[in-house]
């Protein structure tokens, strides 16, 4: 998909019987204008019209780039 990135927000939770410590995760389709930004970057996101039938959010910027491979000829 070109000029979209699907963003996995995770948040950690306390169950609150078991009193486990459990992680939840939600993807969010997010437009990137610019194509700044890579998979394994972390991204700031904000909401937006709707642009299509699933995308609601928007990419501000890279706060964190994730470390490039380079390619093995």
């Amino acid at each position: 998909m070109d000029k979209t990135r699907v963003v996995r927000v995770t948040r950690s939770m306390r169950h609150a019987f078991y009193e486990k410590v459990m992680t939840k995760s939600k993807k969010f389709h997010a437009h990137d204008e610019a194509n700044q930004s890579r998979e394994g970057d972390t991204v700031e996101i904000i909401s937006t019209r709707p642009l299509s039938k699933t995308k609601r959010w928007r990419v501000v910027r890279v706060v964190k780039a994730a470390p490039r491979v380079s390619e093995v000829k």
